[in-house]
């Protein structure tokens, strides 16, 4: 396995790791191209003819994909290497984004939109998360909740940040179709500095070359969950971590115009919104670091996003359009996705050494259902239970994962010894 490296400089004593520093960067321009058409892409399709349910279908097979790539991210990296991996996703995205946009948009094609969406969205994952086991491997212990919360910062930034206030922009200038072309010269710009322009040396195991070793690898990727069913209960909660997120894109904006909030507002708001969650995708990399990753989970992630997700909704109803409460309220539900950041630290911590690209597969499963079962929530109940309905379901899942994080107490090393079994019994 990789050795992990420790300096000394400004970066790292700031909790970023400076031999990962451009592979950081490639993250942030990656992932503006990847998420500049999230938050306005299903208020266009509705514009163009869809229902609102059809655009929550295409998002939640687009989610499918996304899971499926983000479960084999960490797997495949310990098999191939993160730039291999990495490069796997970049082709993926720009394959599916280039059907989509040059064949499947113009004609409102939605049969030929449902497969060339999914495929685009097998990209991100391979591409981000792996760089997120990279991270895990190259960073001692004690810097990797801020290391962690460095990747938030940068994925994020560049998502549902750089992305909105990019499309924000370039829409008024070049228009929509324009825009969604633009994303594959940021996707490659970010590749290019992640993959090349970062020299961090990662050696896997030449042993996982064996075939024996890949088909243990990938099966490790599902027994994990058996002898370390915490590690399950972390993906469980990374699923609710950001479902919201991808949800609201799909009604909220809508929800929103009704008070006075038009389109171009609604981009600003999201990009500010996630303003904050960045900020303190940092400020919860340190906070779990002395707070206890649990506890910063639990108590700022979970219980603060229930509470606000309500706030949302009722806030337009109480004070009208007002931007500024509205704003408010949007920033502080930002800040407590961003208090999950320290489960990206305390998953690889719940197993031994050999298995945390097992265990962070899962949470990258985690992270990509998140994209199906918040739009899966949508089309399953938005017709029967409306804006209030969905509302109330979101932020009862954040009550769920207030509980189940609770669960997530680190092993002994007595524990982990029971926790493992002979490699024969495995394949």
């Amino acid at each position: 396995m990789p050795q992990l490296t420790t300096n000394n400089s400004f970066l790292d004593r700031i909790g970023l790791p400076s031999h990962l520093v451009w592979g950081y960067i490639g993250v942030l321009i990656f992932m503006m191209g990847d998420g500049l058409e999230l938050a306005w892409l299903s208020p266009y399709l509705v514009e163009q003819g869809l229902t609102v349910k059809q655009t929550a279908f295409l998002t939640t097979m687009y989610g499918v994909a996304i899971a499926i790539s983000a479960w084999f991210s960490g797997v495949l990296v310990e098999l191939m290497g993160p730039r291999k991996t990495m490069l796997m996703g970049v082709i993926a995205y720009i394959v599916g984004q280039s059907l989509f946009v040059g064949l499947a948009l113009p004609s409102l094609n939605y049969e030929l939109m449902i497969p060339t969406y999914a495929v685009r969205g097998l990209g991100y994952p391979l591409f981000a998360y792996s760089f997120l086991v990279w991270i895990t491997y190259r960073t001692p212990q004690h810097q990797l909740g801020r290391a962690v919360g460095w990747f938030w910062f940068a994925f994020t930034g560049g998502l549902s940040v750089l992305g909105a206030f990019y499309s924000s922009l370039s829409i008024s200038l070049i228009g929509h179709i324009p825009t969604l072309w633009s994303a594959n010269l940021w996707v490659i710009i970010g590749a290019f500095l992640a993959m090349y322009v970062n020299r961090d040396n990662f050696v896997i195991d030449k042993s996982n070359l064996e075939n024996e070793s890949k088909f243990k690898g990938l099966l490790d990727g599902i027994l994990i969950v058996k002898r370390h069913p915490k590690v399950g209960i972390a993906g469980i909660v990374r699923v609710i971590n950001q479902a919201s997120q991808y949800a609201f894109p799909l009604f909220l904006p809508i929800y929103l115009s009704s008070y006075g909030i038009g389109m171009t507002t609604w981009l600003n708001l999201w990009g500010t919104i996630f303003l904050s969650n960045i900020v303190f995708n940092l400020v919860f990399g340190f906070v779990g670091d002395h707070f206890g990753w649990r506890n910063t989970v639990t108590w700022f992630g979970a219980v603060g996003c229930g509470v606000f997700t309500i706030m949302l909704f009722y806030a337009p109803q109480i004070f009208g359009g007002n931007i500024f409460i509205v704003g408010t309220i949007g920033m502080l539900w930002g800040a407590c996705i961003a208090g999950f950041v320290p489960l990206s630290a305390l998953t690889p911590s719940l197993v031994g050494e050999g298995e945390k690209g097992a265990a962070m597969s899962i949470l990258n499963l985690g992270a990509g259902l998140c994209v199906f079962v918040g739009p899966a929530i949508v089309t399953l109940f938005f017709d029967l239970v409306d804006v209030k309905g969905v509302m109330w379901i979101l932020a009862g899942l954040y009550v769920v994962a207030a509980i189940l994080s609770r669960f997530l107490t680190i092993p002994t090393e007595e524990e982990l010894e029971l926790a493992k079994v002979p490699a024969e019994s495995v394949v």
